[in-house]
């Protein structure tokens, strides 16, 4: 079931408790009723005495998936680590003009695909990566990369000492936001980054997307989406769109 994008606008909206389901505001009608369809595709079941729909798992976690995917069938595994697809890389260095002897980094680097095409470009490349199997194969690869530490590249203290970042970041609960807007601070002046993200940050009305978009527009970037199923072959279908931002 192929969702359109005015209701995954309200998903966006919605409030998740536990496994309840409220949408904010006073609806169209008949967005209001495309909206329920999907809720109730979903598996949420309309509770009039709580005036929500209530789901018999985690609600916030459901309707995530719904908004990344565009769709309501998504199995259970659908937000681990999903490896960039060599199409999708092939772009990302294509936009990142990435020239021998520049500084690269890539956070959140998995197990080191976009990483590898960047050092075949010539970039001097780190890697930060949290996930103990990820890190296990970019730490017995160390002719690749400058250094690659393992840590939540979110606490890491901003350096703005690389000329792009490169970075394809998690997609749940809007990690990849939070991830390429703290990516952005490691650009020196010139420097670019290029980011794969959920197609989420294009509908998204919440305060932490639309200060992500003000960003994007604010230095000249762009957001352009990617076909859709650039990552079958990597086993999601997750909607993604290609972001360029210049320092």
């Amino acid at each position: 079931m192929q969702i359109d994008q005015s209701v995954l606008a309200v998903l966006s909206n919605a409030r998740a408790e536990g496994n309840a389901v409220s949408l904010a505001g006073q609806l169209d009608r008949k967005l209001y009723e495309r909206t329920d369809k999907v809720l109730r595709a979903a598996g949420g079941a309309w509770n009039r005495k709580a005036r929500a729909h209530i789901f018999n798992d985690d609600a916030a976690a459901r309707i995530e998936q719904i908004i990344l995917t565009g769709e309501i069938a998504v199995p259970k595994d659908e937000f681990n680590y999903f490896p960039t697809p060599p199409t999708v890389a092939k772009l990302v260095l294509e936009l990142g003009e990435i020239v021998p002897g520049m500084r690269v980094l890539e956070p959140s680097a998995g197990q080191g695909e976009l990483a590898r095409w960047c050092c075949r470009a010539g970039g001097v490349v780190d890697c930060y990566e949290l996930m103990d199997e990820n890190y296990a194969v970019l730490s017995q690869a160390p002719c690749f990369f400058a250094a690659v530490q393992q840590i939540d590249f979110l606490t890491v203290q901003a350096q703005p000492i690389y000329d792009r970042v490169i970075m394809n970041p998690p997609f749940m609960k809007q990690a990849d936001v939070h991830h390429v807007m703290h990516a952005h601070k490691f650009l020196k002046p010139g420097g670019r980054l290029i980011a794969i993200m959920s197609a989420g940050v294009t509908f998204r009305e919440n305060r932490l997307t639309v200060s992500f978009r003000e960003l994007v527009r604010d230095r000249g970037g762009f957001i352009e989406a990617l076909p859709e199923g650039s990552f079958k072959a990597s086993g999601t279908m997750v909607n993604t769109v290609v972001v360029a931002i210049p320092a």
